[in-house]
């Protein structure tokens, strides 16, 4: 267990190891697909929504599942930054179940200890990052997180992040509704090992370019 100030100096430390994806600004970047929302987005918020979906304010005991930090940068077609989004993600838990919404499929019981939706800001670079852990599948779906953009001058973006070398990335409906393989691959993201930030834990960078 990270207590939640150390969480701070760890996201620092993993934001270090992240850099930014394009060369000279100015310079044109391909659009990241949006994806549906889906049916899962939360019909009511948790007391405690912030950027660390593992550990819940009160409860004693993480949640269940691989620890995953994802961490990347919003940016406009040209690559400069976006500061003051908001950015959004939720996810099922480690036993395929969705928090705060009617997600009344068979299965497995909730994951109480983990907190299923999370938000953040982004920083003066339009950096993002959030402590999860890594998605799994559920009938029809390949691992992913679902995530939205949003801020006061920004039209609201929603779309999903996918795991490189997943098998059910090449059957997933909604991944594959983006046609353009090129395009297709900004959505898929390698994870890495990441024993620098916490023990057993993965990292992925996941940059979002906004139209």
């Amino acid at each position: 267990m990270i207590p939640r100030r150390r969480l701070i100096g760890v996201f620092a430390g993993c934001a270090a190891g992240f850099s930014f994806p394009w060369g000279a600004r100015g310079a044109a970047l391909p659009p990241t697909p949006s994806q549906t929302a889906g049916p899962f987005y939360p019909l009511t918020f948790p007391a405690d929504a912030g950027n660390d979906l593992v550990q819940v304010a009160g409860h004693n005991v993480t949640a269940k599942g691989t620890v995953t930090y994802v961490a990347g940068h919003i940016l406009d077609p040209t690559g400069r930054p976006i500061s003051g989004a908001r950015v959004e993600i939720w996810q099922c838990d480690a036993n395929g179940r969705y928090h705060y919404v009617h997600d009344d499929r068979a299965g497995e019981p909730l994951d109480e200890n983990f907190q299923g939706y999370g938000q953040t800001t982004t920083d003066a670079e339009g950096g993002y990052r959030f402590r999860t852990i890594r998605p799994v599948p559920y009938p029809g779906r390949a691992p992913h997180i679902h995530f939205a953009v949003s801020g006061s001058a920004l039209r609201r973006f929603t779309t999903q992040m996918y795991v490189a070398g997943e098998p059910l990335n090449e059957r997933d409906g909604v991944l594959s509704g983006v046609r353009d393989p090129t395009a297709r691959a900004r959505l898929i993201i390698p994870l890495r090992p990441a024993p620098e930030i916490e023990t057993n834990a993965f990292a992925g960078t996941f940059d979002i370019v906004l139209v």
